[in-house]
């Protein structure tokens, strides 16, 4: 995860597709992202980032079929908004503290899928 100073606003990466999903790494992320597409949704891979207790990085999902597929180690808490068609699935810490990923999930059909690594 690239992180802005402190000076600036946080950066935002936008992803735009018409058809086809995107697949997001930690490391090229910044504290902001937006993916949207028509048909498609995000294959997001956390694992290989330190992300600081405190921190929220932000992912918003824009399509009108795709979900989320989020990977993330066991003491990242996930925090799912957005409308959508779909259920969330995730097992996730229960504990107050740490880092946080918000997903903001905005479709007709698709949902969230949260795993542990």
């Amino acid at each position: 995860m690239t992180k802005s100073n402190g000076e600036n606003s946080p950066k935002t990466d936008i992803k735009v597709s018409l058809i086809g999903g995107h697949r997001l790494a930690g490391a090229t992320l910044h504290e902001r992202t937006v993916t949207a597409s028509l048909i498609g949704g995000a294959d997001v891979d956390l694992t290989d980032i330190d992300i600081p207790d405190g921190t929220e990085l932000r992912i918003t999902k824009l399509s009108l079929i795709g979900g989320v597929s989020l990977k993330v180690r066991h003491d990242v808490r996930v925090e799912v908004h957005g409308l959508r068609l779909g259920g969330v699935k995730d097992d996730g810490p229960s504990e107050p503290g740490g880092p946080t990923v918000r997903i903001d999930a905005w479709g007709l059909v698709g949902g969230v899928s949260v795993t542990r690594a």
